[in-house]
């Protein structure tokens, strides 16, 4: 059975972990400097925490599952363990929203060793029951065989797809989950500024014009508040890739981001803000019902 290491114990990752053990995979960690709340999730998913030495020199395939904005610094990191490693996974999987000029870096690191390289995107939220998200991959000419490898864990519950989809996977997620939840946060902070009052009117109105959107609101802010200083990256790594005029949008809602993310480790008023609307939204979503 194929052993994996999930870096890190996240949600998405501890989630994905959760899956292929249950399918009787071996799933490795590390866990130095993490809080206690992903020592709990880890151990929820069955994963087993070891050195970083060690669990380089155990893995099949090594997920990078990270914060964006962390993806190049920690494959470098891999990169530097590997080098001091007697036995070699085949392949490293960067999993994180990057942009391409950022994979070619990254792949870059691993270019002329043994270890593969495979650019995978999860499409969808974690694994629950029920669903699962959907690994989209590639990998550079030459590499087939430790791509389809890579797609074969599909029978241990991981869902992999090898094709190129990974290209548009960054943009599609932008378009549908978190351009929207950018797009309310503007929206509610904007009108609090105004006064509390506004704030409270824009949800009245959205709940008699626009209830399905407001259910998407009532659904997505509250999870993208903690999410918020990822989305900064990937928002910027976006900007990059789009160019011109029209890539001031992902500069945008990184802004927008960056600033929920700064209110969340600092007086919190912004996010209190968020949260409050929220509540109006369920309140009146429960008046008109």
């Amino acid at each position: 059975m194929p052993a994996i290491a999930i870096i890190s114990a996240g949600a998405m990752g501890s989630a994905i972990a959760k899956r292929l053990v249950q399918s009787g995979c071996t799933v490795y960690t590390n866990l130095d400097n993490r809080s206690p709340a992903a020592h709990q999730r880890a151990l929820d998913a069955g994963m087993i925490n070891l050195p970083f030495e060690t669990l380089l020199s155990k893995s099949n395939f090594i997920l990078s599952i990270v914060p964006p904005g962390e993806a190049f610094a920690f494959a470098q990191k891999i990169q530097r363990g590997l080098a001091a490693s007697q036995t070699l996974p085949r392949a490293f999987v960067d999993c994180n929203a990057v942009n391409p000029e950022t994979v070619k870096r990254i792949g870059g690191l691993f270019s002329g060793t043994p270890v593969g390289f495979i650019d995978a995107g999860i499409v969808g939220t974690p694994p629950r029951e029920g669903w699962d998200p959907t690994f989209y991959a590639c990998s550079e000419p030459g590499a087939q065989d430790v791509l389809e490898e890579f797609a074969a864990l599909s029978q241990y519950g991981l869902k992999a797809d090898a094709s190129s989809l990974k290209l548009c996977e960054s943009c599609e997620s932008f378009m549908m989950k978190k351009g929207s939840i950018g797009l309310f946060m503007t929206m509610m902070l904007t009108a609090h500024r105004s006064s509390p009052a506004t704030a409270d009117a824009l949800m009245k109105e959205l709940s008699i014009s626009q209830p399905a959107l407001m259910s998407r609101l009532i659904q997505t802010v509250p999870e993208g508040i903690p999410k918020a200083y990822r989305f900064v990256a990937e928002m910027e790594g976006l900007s990059e890739f789009v160019g011109g005029g029209e890539a001031d949008v992902f500069m945008g809602f990184a802004r927008v981001f960056e600033r929920v993310a700064g209110s969340l480790q600092g007086d919190g008023v912004d996010v209190e803000t968020l949260r409050r609307g929220v509540e109006k939204a369920l309140e009146l979503q429960g008046t008109s019902k």
